[in-house]
């Protein structure tokens, strides 16, 4: 029976790290300090927690949370290391769902909620699937800025489909020099994909949640930049009462109509070549002064001369018809931006309108 149970003790890490009869001297610290932890429980160990910084719990609970059995010799082993009239008599799992709940017995949920969410990331259960789930253009906003060599490592271990999609947003001569240092790629060495691991954790996977945070807000201004003017203040008046500070990074990330009078002369004469003239005329018909004059002025006199009749002979018009006459103005001015032929500008700030 003895020999039994000796045997089912003798169960190895799940991850292979450990095995019956290795010493603690063959696991690195933070494995030693997870299952140090997880033996000492919340009572025990709080103390600890508390004196560690979030990036120390962070590479502990990782640990920890690819622990799977360990047995009792090898954790009496590891506890004597630290007190030496402790002992336990059961083996621990280490798994993400312990590791998160002694956390939140012991840190407040906000934080713990960060934590694991650098450990979980985007669905996955390794740092290639997480990766494979984060949205293209996240990753490909990240990897523009590595080298050529480091980011065809990284997209030959992630999904095909998704790395066509991050190739296809960088840059053209760019992503060339990407898919001919994949080509020429030999086997990687361990320590290295360890080391790109590593960085791509500290630095992109937990962070993700403040990106997120934006791609939110700019998610929720393009839905507002395509409700009808009634519905836009509706819900923007709504927004405001319950938090000004979201209704105004949602305002700012929002292109209007108005927005146009801030095209350089080359950018607005471009459109207007572009844009249908009746179109043109009953968008104008519920805009400003200012912005109709802009217009105007950048039209030859004949062509200004004509809109002015036209707007002036319309009559009354319904004003979801103006709405849409100005989304076609809008939209028409986002393709020609994406295409390169002019550049969105919003206030006194240059920048493209993705």
């Amino acid at each position: 029976m003895a020999d039994q149970l000796q045997k089912e003790n003798e169960v190895v890490f799940a991850q292979g790290v450990a095995g019956p009869g290795l010493s603690s001297e063959n696991l690195s610290g933070q494995e030693r300090t997870a299952i140090l932890l997880l033996a000492l429980g919340k009572d025990f160990g709080e103390p600890i927690w508390s004196s560690l910084e979030d990036d120390e719990i962070a590479e502990i609970s990782i640990a920890m949370s690819k622990l799977g059995k360990v047995t009792t010799d090898q954790v009496e082993e590891i506890l004597a290391r630290f007190i030496s009239d402790m002992s336990i008599s059961g083996a621990v799992m280490g798994n993400f769902e312990s590791t998160e709940s002694l956390l939140k017995q012991i840190l407040p949920e906000d934080r713990v909620n960060l934590i694991m969410e650098g450990i979980r990331g985007p669905a996955g259960r390794n740092m290639w699937e997480k990766l494979s789930n984060v949205q293209a253009h996240i990753l490909a906003n990240y990897l523009k800025n590595e080298y050529p060599q480091t980011i065809a490592v990284i997209l030959s271990k992630i999904n095909a489909e998704h790395a066509a999609r991050v190739l296809s947003l960088l840059p053209d001569d760019f992503s060339l020099e990407v898919i001919q240092r994949m080509l020429a790629m030999e086997a990687v060495q361990k320590e290295i994909l360890e080391k790109i691991e590593s960085t791509l954790r500290k630095e992109f996977i937990s962070n993700l949640s403040s990106t997120n945070q934006t791609y939110a807000h700019e998610t929720m201004a393009s839905i507002f930049n395509n409700f009808d003017r009634q519905t836009e203040a509706m819900f923007m008046g709504k927004l405001e009462e319950i938090d000004r500070d979201t209704a105004e990074k949602i305002k700012n990330l929002m292109f209007t109509f108005d927005d146009l009078g801030n095209l350089d002369t080359s950018s607005i004469q471009s459109l207007l070549r572009e844009v249908d003239k009746d179109a043109l005329a009953l968008a104008m018909k519920g805009t400003s002064d200012k912005i109709k004059e802009f217009f105007l002025a950048n039209m030859s006199k004949r062509a200004a001369e004509l809109l002015q009749d036209e707007i002036e002979n319309m009559g009354p018009v319904r004003l979801s018809d103006v709405d849409e006459a100005q989304a076609v103005l809008i939209n028409k001015a986002k393709d020609l931006e994406a295409s390169g032929d002019i550049v969105i500008s919003k206030g006194d700030n240059v920048e493209e309108f993705i």
